[in-house]
């Protein structure tokens, strides 16, 4: 795994273990030679998953609209920096350069980022890796929604197995690492 995109919040939440978790992602990416992949902000977690892999000695190519950009929260030490015109090619983007995905407590951009790469794996449009790394039980409620969402019959077990979530980093990268897509298709009942 040469490259993870990391999706996370744009502030830095109410819980200050959020920030040190992203720190400590970003110099694990760092660590194991891996490019962080991100959405180009200096501001909250991504701006904190940013500075501790370039604090130690690793890569970050940030992703962000022009909108953004001229907002100046663009991170403008990062190994690169791409600007496109919105929201939809700059998640393209990210989704080419990455060899996977993480995801840190965030909003709903975040959800939003997360819910596409999830969609597209379960129609098998895209096969890399998605991890939750799941802070201080930041998405306990979102993994009891999902498994509800399996209960009412509107996602297959096995596609929910796919979303990896873990809480301690290091395990969430091994599992990442040697992630299988399942073969199924996403329909549960085909007219």
């Amino acid at each position: 795994m040469k490259s993870l995109c990391v999706f996370c919040g744009s502030s830095p939440g109410a819980n200050g273990a959020y920030a040190q978790a992203a720190r400590s992602f970003g110099e694990l990416l760092a660590a194991n030679d891996i490019t962080l992949v991100f959405g180009g902000g200096k501001v909250g977690l991504m701006g904190q998953v940013a500075n501790a892999v370039l604090a130690n000695g690793g890569r970050a190519v940030g992703v962000i609209p022009e909108a953004l950009k001229r907002k100046e929260v663009a991170h403008e030490s990062l190994t690169a920096l791409h600007v496109v015109k919105n929201m939809h090619d700059r998640k393209a983007m990210m989704y080419e350069l990455s060899d996977g995905f993480v995801v840190l407590p965030g909003g709903t951009g975040t959800l939003d980022e997360m819910f596409e790469v999830f969609t597209w794996m379960q129609l098998g449009m895209l096969v890399k890796p998605l991890g939750l790394l799941n802070v201080e039980g930041y998405f306990d409620h979102l993994a009891a929604f999902l498994t509800h969402t399996v209960r009412e019959r509107f996602l297959k077990p096995e596609h929910l197995a796919m979303l990896i979530t873990e809480r301690d980093q290091h395990v969430l990268l091994q599992r990442l690492r040697t992630a299988k897509p399942p073969s199924t298709e996403k329909w549960i009942d085909k007219p």
